[in-house]
Order: C-alpha cells, then sequence, then structure tokens
C-alpha cells in the first residue's frame, strides 16, 4: 500500500450451476491463492455463488436460502484476512429478487450494490427473473446480526489510503449508455469493479476490452473486470473467463480466455487521484453516497506490474515510428506558422554535429518543404572553437549540405579571446566563464546572421537540457522560436534514427547513424588526443534516468521517495540503488535552482503530455525553494512502521442513524 500501490485481483472460479456449497469451496480456494500473492482486492463473477446460468432456478426459494447462507459462510471465512473480497448472488429484498455484488472482509458482509441495467435482449433474459436495483441505499436484514447497506451509491473505501475509495458495477452496466460507474467515479470513487458473465461471440473480447479500458481512462479510475467462464452452463452459450485489469485507459492484465484464468496486478490509487486533481473538467459530486469503511494492514506492496524506463519512448517498433512521425509533424507545423507569419526570408540554426541541432535542422527542412521554401534559405552555420572535434566538425558540414542548406562557417576562436581579453579571463583557466563566453557568442552571431538574412535563430534545445538548466543563460538558451522544447533527450535520439531508418539517401543516413554514434557534449572544453573530453552524462547523469525523473515528477506530482522505488524497479540490473540515488539528488537540485532559465523560454511547440514552458505545462516560481524534497531524499531508504488497524468501525450505524433522522 506504500506510495499508493495496491494489488487487484480477478478470479474466474469453476462454478457448478446451483451449487452453492460446491461454489462457496471454489471461491474460497481462489481467496487463499491470491492472499498468498498478496493481493488486498478481490473481484469474482456474478452470482459465482449460484452461477450465473440458473435460469428458472432463480425462482426455487431453496437456491436463494442457499446462496445467502453460502455468502455469510464466505465472509465467516475472510475472517482475520487482509483483503476486501466483492462477490455476486441473487438476493431476495421486498418480494423482488435482485442481482447483486456483496463486498466482504474480516468475517463482515459490509454491503450489497445491485445491478442497474437488467439486460432483456437477445440471449439475455435477466428482466425474467431480476428487478433493476436502486439508488438510494436501504437496510437489508441478512440473518438476526446482519444488516447492511443494499443501493447502488455505496462505496468502500479504505481507512489506511483514502484514495482507496470502490464502487461496483454489475456486467451490463458497463454496456449501458449511462454506466453507475459514471456516478460512483464523480462521487469519488477510484476503483470500480465489475463483476460480470459475458458470453463468448466471435469479436466482442476485442469490444469488451475497448469498452474497459475507456471507461477506465474516461473516469480517470482503475477498473477491475472479472467474467464467468469454465463451469457456467453451455446449454446456448459459452462463458470464457474473459478478466481484465485497466488504470487510466491502460490495459495492464487481460487472461487468456477459456481457462479461467486468475489475473494480478498493482494500481496506483495515490497517481489516479492526482490526475483527477489537476484535471479541472473531472468535477466530482455529492449524491448522497453512503461510504462504508473498510481496514487493510499498512505494508509494501511488491511490484510486478510493467514499469516502463522510458516512458517517453513506445516500446514497440510501429507504435514508436508513428509517434516519431506525429512529432516530426507537429515540430514542422508550429515552425512553418511561425515562419509565415513573420514573413521570414530565412531561418538560421547552429549546427554542432551533435543530436539536438541535428534535429533542428531535420525539422526546419520538413517545414520548409510544407511550405514550399528552397532549402538554400535554410542557413545551417557551424562555428568551430575550442572544443570542437573533427568527428562533429566533419558530420555537421556533410549534414548541412546533404540537406541542402546554405553552409556558413564562422570560427569563435578570435572572437572570444578578444572578449577574454576584455573581461580579464584567463583562457587557461576552464571555468564556466570560459565555458558560457563561447556559447553567448556563438549566439551573437546567429542572431546578427538572421538580422542580416531578414530570418529568424531556430532553437536546438531540448527538453531535458531545459529540466536540468543545462543551457548557457542568454546563449544556447535563447532563440526566436525552439523546436525541440518539449523534446526529451531519449525521444530526440529516436526522431533523429527514425529518420535515418526511412530517408532514401544513403550519405545522409550514414552522417546520422554517426550523430546518433557520438557522445552527447556542448563541446567548449579542449579535446584531448582529438577526442570529445566533456561529456555531459558524466556531469550530469544519464539522460535516461532524468527523463524517468522528468516524467514522474511533472506528470504525475510523485514524491521523491516514489520515484526512487520506481527507478530502482524499472533499472534494475541497469543501474544500482546509490547511483539512482545521486542523480534523482542532482535532478532535484538542479531543476529548482534552475527555474529561472525556463521563465523566459523562447516559444516552441508542445509535442507529449509533459513540457517545461512557463506559458503553459509549468508555471513555477524561479525562487522556490527545494528544502522538503532534498529533506526527502536523505531518508530515501526508510521504511515505514506497518501498522495493523481495527475492524469496521461505526459507518454502517452512522447510515441507520441518519436513516432514522429522515435525511
Amino acid at each position: 500500500m506504500r506510495q499508493g500501490f495496491i494489488k487487484v485481483a480477478a478470479l474466474t472460479p469453476k462454478v457448478t450451476v446451483a451449487d452453492t456449497q460446491a461454489n462457496r469451496k471454489e471461491i474460497c480456494r481462489l481467496m487463499d491463492e491470491a492472499e498468498a500473492k498478496g493481493a488486498k482486492i478481490l473481484v469474482f463473477p456474478e452470482l459465482c455463488i449460484t452461477g450465473y446460468t440458473c435460469g428458472d432456478l432463480f425462482y426455487q426459494q431453496v437456491l436463494l436460502r442457499e446462496a445467502k447462507k453460502e455468502l455469510l459462510a464466505i465472509a465467516k471465512y475472510t475472517q482475520r484476512k487482509d483483503y476486501l473480497a466483492f462477490v455476486g448472488l441473487p438476493l431476495e429484498y421486498n418480494g423482488k429478487l435482485y442481482n447483486v455484488a456483496a463486498a466482504v472482509t474480516q468475517g463482515k458482509v459490509l454491503g450489497l450494490v445491485p445491478k442497474t441495467h437488467i439486460p432483456n435482449y437477445n440471449e439475455f433474459y435477466e428482466r425474467r427473473h431480476f428487478a433493476p436495483g436502486m439508488k438510494q441505499p436501504v437496510p437489508v436484514a441478512l440473518d438476526e446480526d446482519t444488516v447492511v447497506p443494499m443501493g447502488t451509491r455505496v462505496l468502500f473505501q479504505c481507512r489506511q489510503m483514502p484514495e482507496l475509495k470502490i464502487g461496483a458495477e454489475i456486467c451490463e452496466d458497463v454496456w449501458a449508455p449511462n454506466p453507475p460507474g459514471v456516478e460512483h467515479a464523480l462521487a469519488g470513487a477510484t476503483l470500480l469493479v465489475n463483476l460480470s458473465a459475458s458470453d463468448e461471440t466471435t469479436g466482442k473480447d476485442m469490444y469488451r476490452k475497448s469498452l474497459v479500458t475507456g471507461q477506465s481512462g474516461r473516469l480517470i479510475c482503475g477498473y477491475v473486470y472479472c467474467s464467468a467462464g469454465d463451469g457456467e452452463s453451455t446449454q446456448d452459450v459459452v462463458y470464457s473467463g474473459h478478466n481484465l485489469i485497466a488504470e487510466n485507459g491502460t490495459l495492464l492484465a487481460e487472461s487468456r480466455r477459456f481457462c479461467n484464468e486468475s489475473i494480478y496486478t498493482e494500481l496506483d490509487m495515490v497517481r489516479l487521484n492526482e490526475e483527477r486533481r489537476r484535471m479541472s473538467t473531472f468535477m466530482t459530486s455529492d449524491e448522497s453516497y453512503i461510504n462504508v469503511e473498510f481496514s487493510l494492514k499498512e505494508e509494501k506492496t511488491e511490484l510486478t506490474r510493467f514499469v516502463d524506463p522510458a516512458p517517453f519512448v513506445p516500446g514497440n517498433k510501429a507504435d514508436r515510428e508513428k509517434r516519431c512521425e506525429e512529432i516530426f509533424m507537429i515540430q514542422a507545423m508550429g515552425l512553418k506558422k511561425r515562419l509565415e507569419h513573420t514573413h521570414a526570408a530565412t531561418a538560421v540554426v547552429g549546427i554542432s554535429g551533435g543530436l539536438d541541432s541535428t534535429l533542428a535542422l531535420l525539422v526546419m527542412v520538413k517545414a520548409f518543404d510544407l511550405i514550399g521554401k528552397d532549402h538554400k534559405d535554410i542557413v545551417a552555420v557551424t562555428m568551430p572553437g575550442f572544443g570542437t572535434t573533427d568527428r562533429t566538425y566533419d558530420n555537421a558540414v556533410s549534414l548541412i549540405k546533404s540537406l541542402g542548406a546554405t553552409f556558413r562557417e564562422v570560427s569563435i576562436v578570435d572572437s572570444v579571446r578578444v572578449h577574454f581579453k576584455d573581461i580579464g579571463q584567463d583562457e587557461a583557466v576552464h571555468d564556466v566563464t570560459y565555458e558560457n563566453g563561447q556559447a553567448r557568442e556563438r549566439t551573437q552571431i546567429l542572431m546578427d546572421i538572421a538580422n542580416k538574412s531578414g530570418g529568424m535563430v531556430i532553437g536546438t534545445g531540448d527538453m531535458s537540457e531545459l529540466a536540468l538548466g543545462w543551457a548557457t543563460y542568454n546563449g544556447d538558451h535563447m532563440s526566436m522560436y525552439g523546436v525541440n522544447a518539449s523534446v526529451p533527450k531519449t525521444l530526440v535520439r529516436h526522431l533523429v534514427c527514425y529518420y535515418a531508418d526511412t530517408c532514401a539517401d544513403e550519405t545522409l543516413q550514414k552522417v546520422l547513424y554517426d550523430v546518433l554514434d557520438t557522445p552527447v557534449s556542448p563541446e567548449l572544453l579542449p579535446p584531448e588526443d582529438g577526442k570529445i573530453s566533456q561529456k555531459t552524462e558524466d556531469i550530469v547523469g544519464p539522460y535516461e534516468l532524468h527523463d524517468f525523473f522528468l516524467y514522474y515528477i511533472l506528470r504525475f506530482g510523485c514524491t521523491p521517495k516514489k520515484i526512487y522505488r520506481l527507478a530502482n524497479y524499472a533499472f534494475a540490473g541497469t543501474y544500482d540503488t546509490e547511483t539512482i540515488q545521486k542523480w534523482l539528488k542532482t535532478f532535484y537540485r538542479r531543476f529548482f535552482s534552475q527555474q529561472f532559465k525556463r521563465s523566459c523560454l523562447p516559444d516552441g511547440p508542445k509535442v507529449g503530455t509533459v513540457a517545461v514552458s512557463p506559458r503553459g505545462d509549468l508555471r513555477m516560481p524561479s525562487d522556490a525553494s527545494a528544502r522538503i524534497w532534498m529533506e526527502e531524499l536523505e531518508h530515501l531508504d526508510d521504511e515505514e512502521q506497518s501498522k495493523s488497524q481495527g475492524i469496521l468501525g461505526g459507518s454502517w450505524e452512522e447510515f441507520a442513524a441518519r436513516m432514522k433522522a429522515g435525511e
């Protein structure tokens, strides 16, 4: 449960139609299996205590009596167990029969949620037996000692994790135009469970999957869908046990069909809560719901879900290529509009032979093609200095010529030396003044060439550099339009690689592959034996780690402890914990101290869900203190003490009192 993770399970038992005792034993067996795997929320199929396919046997008092008896036996079985389980059964109330989901934990039935939408079309004829459920909860006596609320407006909230609030739907409910899950979510439910008995027909699994993932995305919630399988009657239809678990539009787990496979994963309830908090259009409402509390032990949830070490880069090749093509178009269209609006005769860019300037030039070429302008109106300037190597220089020259841009070379060596003399800088002292003096000289050259040619300077810096402040203020930090401003470094590499893979020019392709193979460097310090001496990732840390940190800090507002835990999990076998901790501290320190550079960024197009523009995604004061984040970073391995709190308190008593008072 720490950092907001909760393990959930969808469990399909092999039912024996109408044999409630056999079904209770099978349900309890699966409960034991789920408990051994650490699951805390268990979801079983619709009417699993009796079987969904009992037909007119639902009219029989014996079946209804035994179903209620076995529900209480299942509840008793959960005594001293640390999970909340949802099981399905038929239940009579006031002369009507209801298809209900029962929530059981720690020896008690907490509440009952009836099915809202009763299908009576095609192969379904549920209205023959069941009535639609009531919204407002009513008291239902299961035996002399057990009175619980029944109604669709009942939610179940965990005391130890307030972000975990559960609402229940039953099968057809999610297929209906207005699912009760919508009300549940707007009333605060962050996890929806669906007890289902969905029969299998050709192609239905794909629609079912899209329905569940879509609902979880639209409602920003976790969704556990558990369906009936082998064991149900096959008199007219077949049930496949197709189980699904989704989180905010992403499918996390899916069972194989036709084999009653149980599935498990972890949901991130804190992340869902954070996402809702930032969504101004997610409007909560007070629909007089009853919140029934339950308790779980506070303990660490072992992760089994996939945590992508490269969250900005799709793992699937086809998806990655589609993403790259889309981003190229967004970047190029942004630049196209700016060039047209300013009536710029040229576009000027500094080309170093590194990844960022290479990507910027490729985007410029695409933008010029969209406008129909000659590539010669792209003025590509190489500005060799004290740290320039033959490799990067040759690549820069070859790249410019291969793309048909106008080549300009302006050495900065003499002008920088004059500048150093003017300010009294010793050239032998390789400090920040030595480095930044070169970067600012290059920017001045580009700006003046742009003025002279009636053009505008195109920025090359990427989002990862901006997050770390790895840019010279009013040097490479400044331009008239920054095409890479929201592209993280890990994605820059794939964009250039995609262009290389898909271009038809073998000469250009060879240059691009060599650029990809060149260490990332600003080349502001003299080379050693003709090779790059200043490698960025040796100084600020691996970009793949920083991009991971950036994603979880800005996209989900995660705490340092949570990011540290996720990074150790995602990069297991690649980086050790000390390395991750070291660079996470570096990230936070630089991220806070360098905000002043991001507060005055040039315009540039947003391409993904994370950006650092001060006019859009990141409105952060430049003088904010990082103290509380840095303090947490000093205690990353401290484990909170596990706590086990008492059994269910007085939530139902409070409800009963309200009912009595007529509220």
